[in-house]
């Protein structure tokens, strides 16, 4: 019986610290977004970072 005043008030903090926890996440808008990244895989156009998509020789007779 002694083990329950301390195991129900322990029970409860954490139960409290979850229901924060998830208020927090819910209010900076961790679940706003669900289906974002799922959608980023198939959208993703397979060139890599900082190359262009004409080549500079391409560019250069266009220019002129």
């Amino acid at each position: 019986m002694e083990t329950l005043y301390l195991l129900v008030p322990l029970s409860l903090m954490l139960v409290l610290a979850v229901v924060v926890v998830l208020w927090w996440a819910v209010q900076d808008g961790q679940f706003e977004d669900m289906e974002g990244a799922d959608y980023a895989i198939l959208m993703d156009d397979d060139r890599p970072s900082g190359v262009d998509e004409m080549p500079p020789s391409a560019r250069s007779s266009r220019e002129a």
